[in-house]
């Protein structure tokens, strides 16, 4: 249901307190405490069967009694009342609740029961729910304290989201006392039906919120959470904490969430494409937030550090260095400068320690010259109160010289009394201010790793060829496995998969006997490989059925029946069916491995790492998701510490080719809702090839292969294939319709630039000469389950983009705006009214009701076309008309 009817929720008219109470420290009283007189403006209603009154004011049986529509109501009675209640909610028309009561999925089978019920009358009566489980949930600009919490938040600019109700209430506490203001506090309880996803799509379309922290146990859509996260990423910064980061912990979530969490390193790989800040501690949370609103981002992890104390320096450098950030190169001009403003027994170098003696002055004299420094890309000041300098004085100055860079500026002032009031001051001029030297440089990391993961949202990637239809052979192979109760594909099986998506695989044979083992090895060519054909035995040097150089017919007989001895001796229901045989591969290279995996929260992921045998042992791996393009292939490989060592050795694998296995790697794995797992271990690569040598293919087999639906795996929708159609212009010239790709950015570009100054104002509503580069990646580079942009990509000479249709869904997805724009030579070829209808078409696909669109007035040509085709034509403002068409 997206975002529907959550303003009931948050913005409240009419609220009922369901189970409000007199009794002193009781939930329902508390929660009363907090709703009335404290300037909230609405209206709000105890509900209490027993009593008369509530607090003085006037209680009334049930909700259904109250002579008022109410928007939202608050549960605060016993789990097995709940669901009768939420019946009487749905019966008075109640758009939202909150229900705080606990006692449900957590306490075991009747607790699930209880929720499967409220559940039911959810949809019943379309109501949205946050909890059970809740603390409820705070709008400190409005006054609206919805919890029973013992202190109020204070209003401020991050929406806080919590799981854990008992840390919720902890950090209103610790918040209160840092002095930081929150747009929302939110403990999603159980979250039977608001969740994560929804409260980000909420949260990031809501205008008193600059930024969203979350702290998370597990996610439950994580494809809604995924679509909202990466939705709102770009516009407001997203900061993270994951608990049950080790399985220890991990399993402890188990009963105090009522649900399983996926590994912490699938975790990680989901924030990053996600463009989410992940930190370490609650503390982290806030400081790093509130830098991302204060300063800009830095665009790389170099860091300049200032400070009249060597050892703070020291440290806040051991950190930098730790967390894999360096300290600035500073430029021989920023160094000469330095010298000539400093006295001779001061270090001109990076840290740069102005010594306790240093003045305001000083401070000033070292950030002017370092602020214009090219290789820096940010500041720290480290102040200590040992000397001249006083602390108000500095960080007065630091505010008014921070206005000269347009880098990120933080700062560290250690100690209290004047310290504790310049950090104070400083934050107050949205410059991030802490008390020791390490929080400084972990907030300038995460706001560092912030600007990667948006990068991977923004960069443009290079354009590969992947096969878009899927052989109808490999899905005969899957059935036939399936028909004959396999769970694991045999080794040529797998090594099928990848040669039909063009993945370099070694040329391989099988021998049912002696004699067609001889004749094989022979047309392969000595030396060969001998590995041993069993269903059963899935890791084969596990059990010793792999033999290399294998130099002779003599010797490939010999071996043909040592293999058959082995595979009995490793297991009496071991099947021996023959050898697999191959060439023996003897160039130098890396041994690498690639593969695919499903999780249970984030579906299908993608592995890449060292290979061989030591694999296990050394576990360098990097994990992503599908769907990979070049830009996320290319960042997956630079996680591993293969690449870095390689990188150092002077020895680089053939980087460029192994981005292009990865992509169709990528595609393989999309294609096939019925792989649970597959392992190329090892991919042979040097400079200039790669060879698949192995590959292992594990095939679900919990569900009939017809009951697995096309990417019901994938938590990032793929590129949608079926969208793709051919059309011609009324000039006879072929056009292809399709799904715009990240890929498209230059192609679109031109299209963007060739547009008259009156088409371009009739599509934007304005005229600008260049589009620049993040604006095309927002085009480009979409989520497919929330927005559909069609273009029309002409062949003849070469690649062109004539024209393009843009849906863009609303959270929820019962609506959708459309806009159309035709390059001007192509006009009146039939190609806009094309886009519209395919638009139209798409949006029946997407189960939207309306789609609608904003036209200029005097565009009358539009307004027709859009009247002709069923639009409601209606004025919008002095400028505008809104066109309205009504799907079902």
């Amino acid at each position: 249901m997206g975002t529907e009817n959550l303003d009931k929720i948050f913005n409240p008219k009419r609220i009922a307190v369901i189970g409000a109470s007199d009794e002193e420290g009781s939930v329902g009283a508390k929660l009363i405490r907090n709703l009335v007189g404290v300037g909230y403006t609405g209206v709000v209603y105890p509900v209490n069967p027993f009593r008369p009154t509530v607090q003085g004011i006037t209680a009334y049986p049930s909700v259904t009694k109250i002579p008022w529509q109410i928007d939202l109501a608050v549960i605060a009675t016993p789990a097995h009342t709940v669901p009768q209640i939420v019946e009487e909610c749905g019966k008075a028309g109640v758009a939202g609740a909150i229900i705080i009561s606990a006692g449900f999925r957590e306490t075991g089978k009747e607790g699930e029961a209880l929720e499967n019920k409220i559940l039911e009358l959810k949809n019943k009566y379309g109501m949205r729910i946050i909890g059970p489980n809740s603390l409820g949930i705070m709008r400190p600009k409005i006054k609206l304290n919805a919890t029973f919490a013992n202190k109020t938040a204070t209003s401020g600019r991050i929406a806080f989201i919590s799981q854990s109700a008992a840390l919720c209430a902890s950090v209103l506490d610790w918040a209160s006392e840092a002095n930081i203001g929150f747009s929302a506090v939110v403990s999603t309880g159980s979250m039977i039906d608001v969740d994560l996803g929804d409260l980000i799509d909420y949260f990031g379309n809501d205008v008193q919120t600059r930024s969203i922290i979350l702290y998370i146990e597990c996610v439950t859509d994580a494809r809604k959470f995924m679509s909202a996260s990466r939705g709102f990423a770009r516009a407001k910064p997203i900061v993270v904490v994951k608990a049950g980061r080790f399985p220890e912990s991990a399993e402890a979530t188990v009963s105090h969430i009522g649900a399983l969490c996926g590994e912490d390193a699938i975790y990680d790989a989901a924030f990053r494409r996600a463009g989410i800040v992940r930190v370490e501690a609650i503390n982290d949370l806030f400081s790093c937030a509130e830098a991302l609103a204060m300063q800009s981002n830095p665009k790389g992890p170099n860091l300049t550090i200032i400070t009249n104390a060597g050892g703070p320096s020291i440290i806040a450098t051991d950190c930098l260095i730790a967390r894999g950030g360096r300290l600035s190169q500073l430029s021989s001009e920023t160094v000469q400068a330095l010298r000539n403003a400093l006295p001779l027994y001061c270090r001109a170098a990076n840290p740069i320690d102005i010594l306790e003696e240093a003045t305001v002055d000083r401070f000033r004299k070292v950030m002017e010259i370092c602020f214009k420094d090219p290789n820096s890309d940010g500041f720290l000041i480290v102040y200590t109160p040992q000397g001249a300098a006083n602390p108000l004085a500095t960080a007065k100055m630091i505010i008014e010289l921070s206005k000269q860079t347009t880098k990120p500026v933080l700062a560290s002032f250690i100690g209290e009394g004047d310290c504790r009031k310049a950090r104070q001051l400083l934050q107050k001029n949205n410059i991030p201010a802490f008390s020791t030297p390490e929080q400084a440089v972990s907030t300038f990391m995460y706001m560092y790793s912030y600007t990667q993961n948006l990068e991977l949202l923004y960069q443009t990637p290079e354009e590969f060829p992947v096969e878009l239809t899927i052989p109808a052979f490999l899905k005969e192979i899957l059935r036939r496995a399936f028909s004959e109760g396999r769970k694991v594909l045999t080794q040529p099986e797998s090594l099928q998969f990848l040669e039909a998506y063009q993945i370099p695989t070694i040329k391989t044979m099988t021998a049912r006997t002696p004699d067609e083992a001889e004749v094989v090895a022979s047309a392969l060519g000595y030396p060969v490989v001998m590995k041993a054909l069993s269903p059963q035995i899935t890791h084969k040097s596990k059990a010793e059925s792999v033999i290399l150089n294998v130099w002779s017919p003599a010797e490939v007989k010999m071996f043909f029946n040592e293999l058959a001895e082995k595979v009995k001796s490793y297991s009496s229901e071991a099947e021996f069916q023959g050898v697999v045989i191959q060439p023996m591969v003897r160039k130098r290279g890396y041994e690498l491995l690639i593969g695919s995996k499903k999780d249970p929260q984030f579906g299908a992921v993608i592995v890449f790492g060292m290979g061989g045998v030591a694999t296990e042992l050394l576990q360098d791996v990097s994990i992503g998701l599908p769907p990979l393009n070049q830009v996320l292939a290319r960042r997956l490989m630079e996680k591993t510490k293969i690449y870095q060592l390689s990188a150092l050795s002077g020895f680089r694998p053939n980087f460029k080719l192994l981005e292009e296995i990865l992509v169709k790697f990528s595609q393989l794995v999309m294609d096939f809702p019925e792989i649970k797992e597959i392992d190329v271990n090892p991919l042979l690569v040097d400079e200039n090839s790669a060879v698949a040598v192995d590959a292992r293919i594990v095939i679900e087999t919990e569900k009939m292969l017809h009951e697995i639906q096309p990417h019901e795996h994938l938590v990032i929708a793929p590129y949608p294939k079926k969208y793709v159609t051919r059309w011609t212009l009324k000039n006879g010239i072929p056009v292809v319709l399709r799904p715009i790709k990240p890929e498209d950015e230059s192609l679109l570009s031109e299209l963007y630039c060739s547009l008259s100054e009156e088409t371009m104002r009739l599509r934007f509503f304005q005229v600008f000469k260049e589009v620049p580069h993040k604006t095309l990646t927002r085009y480009c580079n979409i989520d497919y389950d929330r927005e559909i942009a069609i273009v029309a990509e002409m062949q003849k000479d070469k690649r062109n983009i004539i024209g393009v249709a843009l849906l863009t869904l609303e959270p929820g997805g019962k609506r959708g705006e459309f806009a159309v724009v035709v390059g001007d030579q192509w006009q009146g070829l039939g190609l806009g009214s094309k886009l519209i209808d395919y638009i139209i078409e798409i949006g029946g696909d997407m189960r939207l009701k309306t789609v609608y669109g904003y036209i200029i007035s005097n565009n009358s040509k539009m307004i027709n076309m859009c009247a002709k085709k069923g639009f409601k034509i209606q004025p919008f403002d002095s400028e505008l008309s809104i066109a309205t068409l009504e799907l079902s």
